[in-house]
């Protein structure tokens, strides 16, 4: 169903050619205030039900088969709700229900998803990027602006204008369940810069960008998808630490904050109340205080740490009241739309800040470009999503990450014609690791330790291991997310132990760097290289170190004992 009339096609057409090129440009928080013609004319035609419906996200999948990918529809044709959030799927499949999705709705519709590393995050066939924890080991923050961009080009293909992106949290706490290897690291600063970086590449391409948790989700020991997390911390170093990224991201012109569900009494005294819910915090802090006027997305209202203490619809109700300008995946539309519908007839809601944000989510649209949207061309979409230029970077960001914690001169001494052992712990496959270091080594033999190994299995293995001159390591987290700690059982995390603390060990670690505090042996290592995740790229970015075709540049981006701190890294040989 078309939104306007057809004595208004060639004033659209003209406003659409307008923005299209408009949306091309480097994109800021302050556009979003700016008069615009398109926005006032859509806002007057809206009645009070559309209005609140614009402020609202829904969840989207292409995993869960034709009746939930109707149930979508039907929400969106009746509804009318402003935006959606995709999850998990495939990008044919999810640009084939965008397209459907968009006909469907009377306002074209805002399309986002969590893409911190890229559309990998949540779409199957396509790029992923290097966690932001890799990213934070990287010295060069032109690579994360460019890395933007690319991801921005994808999101654009996708028929996508919104990355819930970047993580801007600040990862002081090891033991953190939910943010960890989403973080760029430990250091205020370089989170900072890093996430800066990210975001001005995104938007650089006209996509419009969300930094997250506000006011920092990066200690705390409960996953707010779970529970509600306590922040016990001063305001004094709230303001310092954890807010200092996002005081940095809203100076250089981000366009959006998505706010954590966290209790933080120093901000706010309100007994289970959830930062998204607090007038203090959302915009006393995040709009008075720090000055943002860009969009303000509450994190997803579905989660426990909201719905465990305020059920129903009353949190949609606070949450606006509180500041926030969008509410993701609310519980239920229908019952936030009358809630919010009944807040406002009583003057619960301001009319006039109501007024504002749905304003500020138009022109959010038509920033980018969505005054009158292009249908996804569906084909070649796979190639252009796996463009060998894309795939090129992907591996030079790896290559810029990769960091030799130890041991430069004995990557030096390194013998091609010893007998060398290729290990891999954690695994039940053969590695690329191990077979492109093959060719390398005269005389060599491929090993593994999996987590299923018997202690009878490693001790034999440990035996056989004594054969060989040089043994070189790669220590795997074979699991989706490489979280904080292995999930290794005893006998092979001592098996871990012994292997790597060996005089003749070059370990490589393709996980969480936080992982290497549980293992004291690999501080004997001959030599510790922090590889940070288990991918193809990082693999071959350990080969060309220990093969001695490229030097590692990388440094620590978090500390992870008192041996090895941030900023650590040999960088030269």
């Amino acid at each position: 169903m078309s939104f306007f009339s057809k004595s208004s096609c060639l004033i659209c057409l003209c406003l659409f050619l307008s923005a299209t090129v408009f949306a091309q440009k480097p994109i800021a928080a302050n556009q979003l205030s700016q008069q615009n013609h398109w926005v006032d004319s859509v806002f007057k035609k809206l009645n009070r039900h559309d209005r609140v419906a614009q402020l609202l996200m829904v969840r989207a999948h292409t995993n869960k088969g034709v009746a939930y990918e109707d149930s979508v529809a039907q929400v969106i044709q009746n509804e009318h709700i402003g935006g959606l959030v995709f999850f998990q799927g495939g990008p044919v499949r999810q640009a084939t229900l965008t397209n459907r999705y968009q006909k469907l709705s009377r306002i074209p519709l805002l399309v986002a998803m969590d893409g911190e590393w890229g559309l990998g995050m949540r779409l199957d066939s396509t790029i992923s990027f290097p966690y932001q924890m890799t990213l934070g080991a990287i010295k060069d923050n032109n690579l994360i602006y460019k890395m933007g961009q690319f991801v921005a080009k994808d999101f654009k293909r996708m028929g996508m204008q919104m990355n819930f992106a970047p993580d801007m949290d600040v990862n002081n706490n090891p033991n953190n369940p939910v943010i960890g290897f989403r973080s760029f690291g430990d250091s205020k600063i370089n989170v900072a810069k890093k996430g800066i970086a990210y975001m001005q590449g995104m938007q650089s391409e006209g996509i419009l960008t969300t930094a997250k948790h506000f006011p920092g989700h990066g200690d705390t020991d409960v996953d707010s998808h779970q529970d509600l997390p306590l922040l016990p911390f001063t305001k004094e170093r709230l303001d310092t630490l954890e807010m200092y990224p996002f005081e940095e991201a809203i100076k250089a012109g981000i366009t959006g904050i998505m706010v954590a569900h966290m209790n933080i009494p120093a901000l706010d005294t309100t007994a289970h109340l959830p930062s998204t819910l607090s007038r203090p915090i959302v915009t006393g802090e995040l709009k008075d205080r720090l000055g943002f006027k860009g969009l303000v997305v509450s994190d997803a209202m579905e989660m426990k740490g909201v719905t465990k203490y305020f059920p129903n619809s009353e949190a949609d109700v606070m949450a606006l009241n509180a500041g926030n300008d969008i509410l993701e995946l609310t519980e239920n539309s229908v019952r936030a739309v009358a809630a919010i519908k009944k807040a406002i007839r009583k003057r619960v809601i301001n009319k006039q800040e109501f007024f504002a944000k749905v304003k500020k989510v138009l022109a959010a649209k038509y920033l980018a470009g969505l005054n009158h949207p292009a249908e996804i061309n569906l084909q070649n979409l796979y190639a252009d999503l796996n463009a060998e230029p894309a795939k090129k970077f992907n591996q030079d960001l790896s290559d810029a990450a990769i960091t030799l914690i130890k041991g430069n001169s004995e990557i030096a001494r390194l013998n091609p014609l010893q007998k060398t052992a290729l290990l891999a712990i954690g695994t039940d496959k053969i590695t690329p690791f191990q077979t492109n270091l093959q060719p390398w080594f005269a005389s060599n033999d491929v090993f593994l330790a999996p987590k299923t190994a018997s202690a009878a299995e490693l001790n034999l293995l440990l035996n056989q291991l004594k054969n060989y001159t040089q043994v070189i390591v790669g220590v795997f987290d074979t699991r989706a997310r490489p979280y904080n700690k292995l999930d290794y059982k005893a006998d092979l995390q001592n098996f871990t132990n012994q292997v790597t603390a060996s005089a003749k060990s070059i370990t490589t670690v393709f996980a969480n760097p936080y992982t290497i505090s549980a293992f004291s042996g690999m501080e004997k290592s001959y030599a510790l290289i922090a590889g940070y995740q288990n991918s193809p790229e990082m693999q071959q970015s350990a080969v060309k170190v220990i093969t001695k075709q490229m030097k590692p540049i990388g440094t620590l981006p978090v500390n992870i004992n008192a041996n090895f701190i941030f900023g650590m890294g040999i960088v030269s040989r």
